[in-house]
């Protein structure tokens, strides 16, 4: 049983990106990680994904593009507001500017950044980069 389906959707394509591949098969599929995955598109993280439907709850496909060094979830999914980003971007990221963390938001999924131009907070989910 799976317990956290981001968190083994975020390694299995680190996995698969170490090694080299270019395919990733994600089971199951769920709307937070289609979602975390047209962010990640957005950001050029990954080519591009798609949801195949079969009898025993759907499946992603991923299409990986070789950009990702390190990601992965955060748990707990910290509240965090719209100043409080700087201090995770701190402790989950490598550089100034340099990957994104994906926050759940009132207004959807988005990265950090984006919530930042937005002035919103949410809770954290991943990190990228």
């Amino acid at each position: 049983m799976l317990n956290d389906p981001l968190a083994n959707a975020m390694s299995l394509m680190l996995n698969n990106e170490q090694i080299g591949k270019s395919q990733c098969t994600i089971k199951p599929s769920s709307k937070v990680l289609k979602e975390v995955f047209r962010v990640m598109k957005e950001n050029s993280y990954i080519e591009d994904f798609r949801e195949i439907e079969d009898s025993r709850g759907n499946y992603i496909e991923l299409t990986l593009n070789g950009s990702i060094n390190k990601c992965g979830v955060i748990k707990p999914r910290y509240s965090c507001q719209n100043k409080e980003f700087e201090k995770f971007e701190k402790r989950y990221l490598p550089a100034k500017d340099m990957g994104v963390i994906f926050v759940s938001t009132p207004k959807g999924i988005i990265t950090h950044i984006e919530a930042k131009n937005k002035k919103t907070g949410g809770k954290l989910l991943a990190y990228c980069y």
